[in-house]
């Protein structure tokens, strides 16, 4: 073999290598991650947040109702599972029980901290 058939061999070995490497990254299916993504539409908030590397969460606010549901998507398993409704307005007053009240701070249940 003279050295320029070595050179075509050559060159076309790490042509179809690198074909063949080409042809395996462009076949393999990436993850689509929706983290932080938002969407709005007529009376509907989406957002999307994330509790661990392989559950994600779905926010649908629906702002006539005033209710919110999350969906829990488990990367893992591929499943996707509701979760309880939760009233946006109950949640508000939760927040602020004393807001309709006279504006007297509430009083407080104990001690902070322990003794010495």
């Amino acid at each position: 073999m003279d050295s320029k058939n070595l050179a075509i061999g050559m060159l076309s070995t790490t042509a179809v290598i690198l074909l063949v490497g080409l042809i395996l990254v462009q076949t393999r299916p990436e993850p689509a991650y929706g983290f932080g993504m938002n969407a709005q539409g007529g009376d509907y908030l989406l957002t999307t947040g994330q509790m661990q590397p392989s559950q994600e969460l779905l926010y649908v606010i629906d702002a006539a109702l005033e209710k919110m549901l999350v969906y829990r998507f488990d990367i893992n398993r591929r499943q996707i599972k509701p979760g309880r409704p939760v009233y946006l307005d109950k949640m508000r007053e939760r927040a602020s029980p004393d807001s309709g009240k006279s504006g007297k701070a509430r009083p407080s249940r104990g001690r902070r901290g322990r003794g010495r």
